[in-house]
């Protein structure tokens, strides 16, 4: 077996890391999907350990965080934008009124499609342009804050939410 390297066009290699990027956020997609299938409206109404957030608390959030993904990615308006004051900007405890889960699971649904189609429009090159909120002095000085920083931070955001939502499976379902 030979260790010899052998040169290649680097678009190839570009196309390629993109692809596991994008696969990577539609796994964790795709996993989190098969859970809230599994887990009943009690186990996400449940707090995921003593003093934590509940599921539906989390899943507004993981639907706000990636709605924002289109202002970032610039890939259009964002569609629900009000999750943020209940989800984001504010805790759990807040009061403030929560859609249902119902209506959740329908935003987290929505938002995660239409970002897949629109990310598939996406050139390879797009990914390493400055997402909208940086400057483009900072970024200039910064360049790997991309939309690609964003799309990885957002999936390992993803991933670690979904290690949370795990434990509702232990919950009773009622």
């Amino acid at each position: 077996m030979s260790n010899t390297t052998i040169q290649t066009n680097p678009q190839p290699a570009i196309d390629i890391f993109i692809k596991i990027a994008v696969s990577n956020w539609d796994l964790q997609n795709t996993r989190l999907n098969n859970l809230l299938d599994k887990l009943t409206d009690d186990q996400l109404i449940a707090s995921t350990a003593p003093g934590r957030n509940s599921g539906v608390y989390l899943l507004g959030h993981l639907t706000a965080v990636s709605d924002g993904m289109f202002t970032f990615l610039e890939l259009g308006d964002r569609l629900y934008p009000q999750l943020d004051q209940i989800f984001v900007k504010n805790p759990e405890n807040s009061g403030l009124e929560k859609p249902s889960i119902i209506e959740l699971k329908g935003y987290w649904n929505e938002v995660n499609n239409l970002l897949k189609q629109k990310m598939k429009t996406m050139q390879p090159t797009d990914w390493f342009t400055k997402h909208s909120a940086i400057s483009a002095d900072d970024f200039a000085k910064e360049p790997h804050r991309n939309k690609l920083n964003i799309l990885i931070n957002r999936t390992n955001h993803q991933s670690y939410h979904l290690g949370q939502l795990v434990y509702l499976l232990n919950k009773a379902a009622v």
